[in-house]
């Protein structure tokens, strides 16, 4: 057994996130940079110090869910979301279950509440936004961003629903108060039923594909009949009928 599979058996005994479900190489190499700056000589040696020290173990958790987010990434894709999906899903039923997976920080959700408030008042959107990094949710509940965030949020979004605060900006109160944050594992824990809309964008790049599969039937079962997958720009699937789905759009699936 190498040094890395025991590392991962370890991992997975202590925090229940299994690395196994992750690509191997790119893993193994963010991880390796991550110890290697901190002294370590090795897997096992990395462990022992995660096991004793929290901070340390909540930087790797930083390390290994990829932190890298902003408002209206790809922003071609968040038009179609309001004009095309939104009027779509709004015309049978005005109060919309939404859940954005794998959240980061917390700019997807944020998003999702300023193209829906388009169409309907902010008093009706609740959405649901999950991930594994308990750091990332907790910089999410605050809502503080660098200007680099924002680089494609639509100036009469920037004006309405953002505050400057020195370099950086805040999102406002009532927006915050659309999203729901908490933790969730995608490859262990339940998923709810009967979303309208689920966003899950650029993760699923750094999984197997056996992970792949497994999240993909997931999130399919969680969809109502006519929800909507939003997934991101290199996450096409090219078999959408496997899971029970039917292109919408580029990078939507709909559930049959």
């Amino acid at each position: 057994m190498t040094d890395y599979i025991k590392f991962v058996d370890s991992i997975k005994r202590k925090t229940g996130i299994d690395l196994a479900a992750y690509k191997e190489a790119q893993m193994k190499r963010r991880l390796t940079s991550l110890y290697e700056k901190k002294g370590y000589k090795n897997f096992l040696a990395f462990f022992e110090a995660l096991d004793k020290d929290r901070d340390l173990m909540n930087e790797f958790l930083d390390r290994m869910t990829i932190n890298v987010s902003e408002f209206y990434r790809n922003g071609k894709r968040w038009e179609i979301l309001q004009t095309k999906i939104f009027p779509k899903l709004l015309a049978n039923n005005k109060r919309l279950k939404i859940w954005s997976a794998a959240c980061s920080t917390g700019e997807e959700p944020y998003t999702t509440a300023m193209v829906l408030s388009n169409h309907v008042p902010l008093s009706q959107i609740a959405i649901q936004a999950t991930d594994l990094d308990e750091n990332a949710i907790q910089r999410a509940k605050v809502g503080i961003y660098p200007e680099r965030s924002l680089a494609e949020v639509p100036d009469e979004m920037k004006s309405k629903y953002f505050e400057q605060q020195n370099q950086f900006y805040k999102v406002d109160d009532a927006i915050k108060k659309t999203v729901t944050f908490r933790k969730h594992n995608l490859l262990n824990d339940t998923y709810e039923k009967n979303f309208d809309l689920i966003i899950c964008r650029n993760v699923m790049i750094y999984f197997t594909e056996e992970a792949k599969d497994q999240i993909y039937q997931n999130f399919s079962d969680s969809l109502r009949s006519g929800g909507i997958l939003f997934v991101g720009s290199t996450e096409q699937i090219f078999n959408p009928g496997k899971y029970g789905f039917e292109t919408e759009d580029t990078f939507f699936y709909r559930k049959k």
